[in-house]
Formats: structure tokens, C-alpha cells, sequence
């Protein structure tokens, strides 16, 4: 099949439709970016955003602090994705161990994010390499309890799933099937750790970000 910069359609037969499932070239894109105009200027805007925000933790009393807040927004809004409802207080009620306003469930789920987060940022701090099998650890801990909890936690799928529309042949978008996923994930731990291909460090995130299959 024809194969565009960003990747290809693999055709397979599920339930008795045949859909396009798409799989994502390897990083770095092929023909190389081009670091000039909007992105030069992006890029340079984000470093100036980094740099600050650097100079204004210096100041802060107990950086530890800060992080608390942020991990937790971060859980609620990546939560929300997933359809949950559970607010920023809603997490708070939730840890000092008072009721909630959001279902238990969905405050659960929140809370799921807090501890995968919780897991690889320490991971991190210790040394351990971002990679397939840190991704499992806290791919384990985020499906430890609540929703998805029988849905092989710290593996990387080994069924078909979609986006939108309720079924593959009907979906707004189809990952790679779930034999491809390994590859796809091999190819992505190589890429974040290449040296030879001159990248900068923040585009490096922002590509391997937009490139993960849905739900590895």
C-alpha cells in the first residue's frame, strides 16, 4: 500500500469487515523535518517557556509541593479523556479519605493516574531508562484496580481497538493491529534514545508524544 511520511494502512478482516488500521512510520520522519519558520519559531518559544518556568522553581519553597499539584492535574485532565468526571477536589476529598462529589469509580481511576505517575517519575529520578518495559510498569499500575483492571495490565494489547463508532469497521480511527505493536514500540524506544540524528531534545518529546498506538 502507498506509504505516506507519517505512516501506512495495513488491511486485515475483523468480525467479518476488512478495515485500515493504521501503523506509524519510525521515527525520525523521512524526509527530515525542516527546522525553519513557524516550527523554528515554535520551538523557540517553548524553550523560553521552559527557561522560565525553571527560573520561577528556583524560588519556590518546597519544589515538591508544586509537583504534588501538578501530577494531579495532570491525572484529572488525562482522566477526562477517558470520560471520567472526577475533578481536582474531587482527588483531594478522595486521598484524605473523604467522599467525593464524582462516582467512586471515576475519582478511583484519577487516582490510578496519580500512582502511574507517581511510579515513573520516581523511576526516572533513580535512573532507570525510559523505555518498553518502564512504559509496562506504569501501563501495570495505572490498570491495577477499577476499570480495566482484567484487561492484561503491564502488557501491551493482543486484541484490535478503535476510536469513535462502535466497532472497527464503523471507528473514526483504527491503531495498529495488536501483532504490530511490539515493533511499533521497539521502533519508538530506539528513536528516544538515538544520538546521531541531531534533534533537539523538545522535538524529540513532541514526536515520540504523537506517536505512541492508542492504548499500547
Amino acid at each position: 500500500m502507498r506509504r505516506g511520511n507519517i505512516g501506512s494502512y495495513r488491511l486485515a478482516k475483523i468480525g467479518g469487515e476488512v478495515i485500515r488500521a493504521f501503523v506509524p512510520a519510525p521515527l525520525p520522519p523521512n524526509p527530515a523535518l525542516v527546522l525553519d519558520g513557524s516550527l523554528q519559531q515554535a520551538l523557540e518559544a517553548t524553550a523560553v517557556a521552559l527557561g522560565r518556568l525553571d527560573s520561577i522553581a528556583t524560588f519556590l519553597p518546597d519544589k515538591s509541593l508544586f509537583l504534588y499539584a501538578y501530577v494531579r492535574k495532570e491525572a484529572v485532565l488525562s482522566s477526562q479523556i477517558e470520560g471520567t468526571q472526577s475533578s481536582l477536589s474531587d482527588l483531594f476529598l478522595f486521598e484524605l479519605d473523604e467522599a467525593p462529589g464524582a462516582p467512586l469509580d471515576d475519582v478511583r481511576q484519577v487516582s490510578n493516574y496519580v500512582a502511574a505517575l507517581d511510579h515513573g517519575l520516581r523511576r526516572l529520578r533513580e535512573g532507570f531508562p525510559l523505555s518498553n518495559r518502564l512504559i509496562r510498569e506504569i501501563h501495570g499500575i495505572l490498570l491495577s484496580r477499577g476499570r480495566g483492571s482484567t484487561m492484561t495490565p503491564g502488557e501491551f494489547r493482543r486484541s484490535q481497538n478503535w476510536i469513535g463508532g462502535t466497532r472497527p469497521g464503523n471507528a473514526a480511527f483504527v491503531p495498529p493491529p495488536h501483532a504490530e505493536v511490539p515493533d511499533c514500540m521497539s521502533a519508538l524506544e530506539r528513536f528516544l534514545h538515538a544520538e546521531d540524528d541531531g534533534l533537539p531534545v523538545l522535538l524529540r518529546a513532541a514526536l515520540a508524544g504523537t506517536s505512541l498506538p492508542s492504548k499500547p
